[in-house]
């Protein structure tokens, strides 16, 4: 059901760039915090099996401390805080000790901004929307973590999981039994590929969490999708990592994310998935 605000185009967009931007600065904390909390969960647990005092920290989470410049810790003022135009403002360097700001930051916001305001402008004010956008803004965030500290969180993966069975119920991409058999066929297609691989080379090629990935993606769009999903992450991997390796002389040997190439099919195949279907039967002999 989309309700009827009698919203224009135009005015969809902007509301969409503004809060876009806005849940961007949040997924920046969860990509930059979520891993640190993860680890400090890890290390207490360790300790506390070995029998070891464990740390006692401040306690970190989503919502505490305020955020601070990683290089000299100065906590940032609310003027600081403001998407995008803060980065512009502070032209990139911290006020206080002026080291570079990571452009992550404008980036994530800038690309949650744009995917907001595309999925407000075609789908309207409507469920759909909703549930496209916490699709798109969990793909985004485990993208981005991936890349930078190659695990995927069971706190979102799973979430999704579920979330997307509950979503089927509305039908908008599967009904419940393609999204139940969907997120089994997508967490058992990548870990049959990681046992054959590992067969016949003794190494694990895959991790886990891109199982549980791949099942979020299969709940969200229906078993259908499963192998477009796994083609088309699967060509984008391959060409990606094959330019890293020639053009910038990357180790073929060093560890590789698969869950960005993931994050993107699924998220092309939740906007594009029939158009996709009809391509590869049009190029299939």
């Amino acid at each position: 059901m989309i309700f009827d605000l009698n919203f224009p185009p135009t005015l969809l967009a902007m509301t969409g760039l503004l809060f876009g931007a806005v849940i961007g600065s949040f997924l920046n904390v969860v990509i930059i915090r979520l891993p640190e909390i993860l680890r400090s969960e890890w290390t207490n647990e360790a300790k506390l099996f070995l029998g070891m005092e464990s740390e006692n920290n401040q306690q970190l989470s989503l919502a505490s401390p305020r955020s601070r410049c990683p290089d000299c810790g100065t906590q940032l003022k609310a003027l600081h805080n403001i998407p995008i135009l803060s980065y512009c403002f502070l032209r990139g360097r911290c006020s206080n000790c002026r080291r570079l700001i990571s452009i992550q930051y404008p980036l994530i916001e800038l690309l949650s901004a744009f995917v907001t305001a595309y999925i407000l402008t075609v789908h309207g004010i409507s469920e759909k929307a909703l549930f496209s956008l916490i699709f798109t803004y969990s793909l985004i965030a485990l993208a981005v973590i991936d890349m930078r500290e190659k695990i995927l969180p069971d706190q979102i993966t799973l979430a999704l999981v579920w979330v997307g069975l509950i979503a089927s119920l509305w039908g908008y991409w599967s009904h419940p039994t393609s999204a139940i058999i969907g997120a089994s066929l997508g967490y058992l297609s990548l870990w049959s590929v990681m046992h054959i691989f590992k067969g016949f080379t003794g190494k694990e090629g895959m991790g886990y969490g891109d199982f549980k990935l791949n099942a979020a993606i299969g709940a969200w769009l229906g078993w259908q999708s499963v192998p477009t999903v796994i083609l088309v992450s699967s060509f984008l991997g391959a060409i990606i990592g094959l330019c890293a390796i020639v053009i910038f002389g990357r180790d073929r040997h060093s560890p590789f994310a698969f869950g960005p190439y993931l994050c993107l099919a699924g998220w092309v195949a939740m906007e594009w998935g029939d158009q996709l279907n009809y391509l590869f039967s049009y190029l299939s002999p």
